[in-house]
């Protein structure tokens, strides 16, 4: 009986990021912090749609159409990715001078351009065409890729400037910001870490036989499965935190109404008191 109720680490882990994503919201919508975090909040949004359509679409519909799905939403969450690493930066260094803004962000999109630039096999142009449905699938399936890992190196250097420099502005250590800032800085570092391995395994490995590309893949799904534990992590970090409010804006309690105080009496003329006494 227990056999018809097994299921795969893969399934167990879907199933409690999703969870975990659903609580996040919740956490999110109850303490009012998407005002101040919207793209945050859209990326949550967003990922869990990614997560729904995994396991509603999967096999119900053709081939190229699903790729055309799946990698249209990659695309849009490496944009919103994008702005969440503006919200987060802005958020943290708000009160920088314009000056130590535009170095900052000229700084962090070199370093981050030059690691792209050498990170990872790029196609040659040649096999770039918006001339059929397959180049473009393609074109689409580049951007996701390189953007999301543009956007975990922009994540990293963020997070490492929010820890070292936030306090001086308003990213200190029990902000919501910073908070933020490490469980994606996090995530990023513990991707490009399993990307870099498979890639590193990859380029090693070669395989003979079905048995040995079978073990080749159970390690690549084993490495998937570290990194969604690494996710669900950060999404437990950032419902305790976000749920908890900061420093110096916890809810003041109304102050109870003042009762009035009856006014002092007026000093009492010697003309009115001589009128009493006749």
């Amino acid at each position: 009986m227990l056999s018809n109720f097994a299921f795969s680490a893969r399934q167990v882990l879907w199933t409690l990021t999703f969870a975990a994503q659903l609580v996040l919201l919740v956490v999110l919508l109850g303490r009012d912090r998407i005002r101040r975090y919207p793209w945050f909040t859209a990326s949550i949004v967003l990922f869990s749609l990614r997560l729904l359509a995994e396991v509603l679409l999967a096999g119900r519909m053709p081939m190229l159409t699903l790729q055309e799905v799946f990698l249209s939403l990659a695309d849009l969450a490496a944009i919103v990715s994008l702005l969440v690493v503006a919200e987060i930066a802005w958020q943290a260094f708000a009160p920088a001078p314009r000056l130590a803004w535009v170095i900052g962000v000229l700084v962090a999109l070199v370093v981050a351009g030059g690691v792209l630039a050498a990170w990872g096999p790029w196609p040659a142009l040649k096999e770039l065409s918006w001339n059929s449905k397959i180049g473009v699938l393609r074109l689409m399936q580049l951007a996701a890729q390189k953007g999301d890992t543009l956007v975990d190196l922009l994540t990293v250097e963020l997070g490492l400037l929010v820890v070292l420099f936030g306090r001086r502005f308003k990213a200190g250590w029990q902000s919501h910001t910073q908070k933020i800032a490490i469980g994606l800085s996090t995530v990023a570092m513990a991707w490009m870490g399993i990307q870099g391995v498979w890639q590193l395994i990859a380029h090693n490995a070669h395989p003979t036989t079905q048995d040995e590309y079978a073990r080749l893949m159970s390690l690549g799904g084993k490495l998937i499965n570290a990194n969604q534990v690494v996710y669900l992590a950060a999404a437990v970090w950032w419902i305790a935190w976000l749920w908890r409010d900061e420093p110096g804006t916890e809810a003041v309690s109304a102050s109870p109404t003042e009762v009035a105080l009856p006014a002092e009496e007026a000093p009492v003329s010697e003309e009115s008191t001589d009128r009493l006494e006749k």
